[in-house]
């Protein structure tokens, strides 16, 4: 298992120092939440005028729970593992090039569970409308999943396993509204 973690931690000190401080202000902004909220707005958008009033706030209501049950569960995977973020694991001081901190603990990165369901729902519930729309989807969350590493707040396994969970709860979250709006 030490062999693991140590793979995992020297990928993510390459992943790390592929930055520079003039990208830095950009991977920031990736990362932040509020940023989002316009493509959000549009997300919301498209999808109102996709589906009726009754399956669109089904749609609404199964977003809002996926992205609480994912959210959650990673709150309590990191305290539960209690893996230290690259920023505070002591092995690694003065190697991470730290470009923003967070919270103590990193496994596993809600950032990458989170975007990668919206991704995984949406592309499911879209894709028949719009076919190219999955892959800008699964883009977008592969840049907010990096973001995390580039930050020096998230190993590669924390991401990988949240874009997995991510990943599964959007799949299983679509078929559930698929079931509920027919």
């Amino acid at each position: 298992m030490n062999e693991f973690i140590t793979k995992d931690q020297k990928l993510f000190l390459f992943l790390n120092h592929l930055g520079s401080e003039k990208f830095d202000a950009f991977w920031i902004l990736v990362s932040d939440k509020w940023i989002w909220i316009p493509f959000y707005a549009i997300l919301l958008l498209i999808l109102a005028r996709g589906f009726k009033l009754k399956s669109f706030l089904f749609i609404l209501l199964f977003i809002a729970l996926g992205i609480t049950i994912s959210d959650q569960l990673a709150g309590i995977f990191k305290h539960s593992i209690a893996r230290l973020r690259p920023v505070h694991e002591p092995i690694l001081d003065g190697l991470v090039r730290e470009v923003k901190g967070g919270g103590q603990y990193s496994f596993y990165s809600a950032h990458a569970s989170n975007s990668f369901f919206i991704a995984t729902y949406l592309s499911i519930l879209l894709k028949p409308k719009y076919d190219w729309f999955p892959y800008f989807l699964f883009i977008w969350a592969g840049f907010v999943s990096y973001s995390r590493i580039y930050l020096g707040v998230h190993y590669p396994l924390d991401i990988l396993y949240g874009g997995l969970v991510g990943f599964l709860l959007g799949g299983l979250f679509a078929n559930l509204t698929k079931k509920a709006i027919g």
